[in-house]
């Protein structure tokens, strides 16, 4: 009897159909299989040294020293539903800036999160809850990070898209985004990418970014602004939080998912906050309450309460004046990096004389670069030349240095003449 109810698909799990596995990851598995003394993996979003090594940020090894010093010792006690305070209202301060008319208005409630991916999670999730009926859609850039899409959909908020790059011009779109973004239904989410965009490197200026906070205030738009890299893609705090700091001026509601994996090196901490900023007015503070003890029942009933350990470390950069400009020199060591492995692989490539034009991977920006090769380009690379990448032609500009980016160049001069014979 027993082995006829487990056969029955009426009963349990039986039924349950194979997910998709995530590409990231498979593309990882496949770069650990791969036997080749040549490989190289431009696929994890994960920062390198010049020798392909993960880097332990200076500023962190000392924070984590102080973790288990004097008063500060670790004590693997519960964080409070919201989070560490004082990292919280740290993050928020180097988010928005330590004069922000947001904070000094009491406009603003950040929680801390499972890293950028849990802000987002939290975010969505608040939206779709508590945002006024019918129910809105979101707008994702074309193209952008894959789990964006997902983080909407997993609450129940359908997906559209408008358009952001063009990659026959490797430029962005911004006509066509302009357009898409004055026709949005009123109510709508906009996720919008502050800075060092993914997976395209290509971000706005200060006049697009203007414009688009203008089209979001004449429409009644939603933003939501996703902030994983600030420092990460200039090297300056300050430059970086550009958009945040237009979108705040204005009185704008809106909230915002902030990852310190990155920008901290603290990837499998999961260290990240998420922000709500109301709109510039008498009430806000009433609202901030409400909005907080609504946040409060969802991370109680998603996690109970945040894990303490990468926050903690976290908070010490912040919050120590010797530590943070550590940081802050830490973060321009990194930047500088990706930047010099930018020019290196154009000039190998354009030493090569390679089909086409290559200054797009300068105009970029970040821990990324968008190549341009095609599909079918790219699985030439893994197959032909041990190059593991995704099929979207996005590279993890950070994983180059000098003992791969000639092999690398070599690989793509190679498969676009490929492309071009067989076309």
């Amino acid at each position: 009897m027993g082995s006829t109810e487990f056969q029955d698909s009426h009963y349990g799990l039986a039924a349950i159909p194979k997910a998709h596995a995530d590409p990231l990851m498979g593309m990882k598995h496949n770069f650990l299989a791969d036997e080749s003394t040549q490989k190289v993996s431009l696929v994890v979003g994960a920062y390198r040294d010049a020798n392909g090594r993960p880097w332990r940020l200076p500023a962190v090894i000392e924070a984590e020293k102080r973790c288990f010093e004097g008063s500060n010792y670790f004590k693997h006690e519960y964080a409070p539903i919201l989070g560490i305070e004082e990292f919280t209202l740290a993050a928020r301060q180097i988010l928005l800036g330590k004069d922000s008319q947001a904070i000094a208005e009491r406009r603003v409630c950040s929680i801390q999160t499972l890293s950028g991916t849990g802000a987002l999670h939290i975010g969505a999730l608040l939206l779709a809850r508590f945002l006024p009926s019918p129910t809105p859609s979101a707008f994702v850039p074309a193209p952008t990070w894959h789990l964006h899409a997902q983080c909407f959909e997993h609450v129940g908020l359908a997906v559209d898209h408008y358009p952001y790059y063009d990659g026959v011009q490797k430029s962005i779109t911004f006509t066509d985004m302009v357009s898409t973004l004055g026709r949005a239904p009123p109510g709508s989410i906009i996720l919008l990418q502050v800075c060092a965009h993914n997976p395209t490197g290509m971000d706005l200026d200060e006049e697009q970014w203007r414009l688009i906070v203008n089209i979001v205030q004449e429409q009644r738009l939603f933003p939501f602004l996703d902030c994983a890299y600030q420092g990460f893609a200039s090297g300056s705090l300050t430059e970086d939080n550009l958009a945040i700091r237009l979108f705040v001026e204005a009185g704008v509601e809106m909230v915002i998912a902030q990852s310190f994996s990155k920008t901290m090196g603290l990837y499998g901490q999961r260290v990240g906050c998420f922000h709500y900023v109301a709109a510039a007015h008498s009430n806000a503070p009433d609202v901030i309450e409400r909005v907080a003890s609504q946040l409060a029942i969802l991370v109680r009933s998603e996690m109970s309460t945040p894990p303490s350990y990468g926050a903690r470390v976290a908070s010490i950069v912040l919050n120590d004046p010797e530590l943070y400009a550590e940081w802050e020199r830490n973060l321009v060591t990194m930047s500088s990096r990706i930047t010099e492995m930018r020019w290196k692989l154009r000039q190998e490539l354009e030493g090569l004389e390679t089909p086409g034009t290559w200054g797009h991977l300068t105009d970029q920006i970040g821990m990324f670069g968008f190549t341009g090769l095609t599909p079918a380009q790219c699985q030439r690379m893994k197959s032909m030349h041990h190059v593991h990448m995704p099929s979207s032609g996005r590279i993890s500009i950070s994983d180059l240095n000098h003992g791969n980016v000639v092999h690398v160049a070599t690989a793509i001069n190679e498969v676009v003449r490929w492309g071009l014979e067989c076309s």
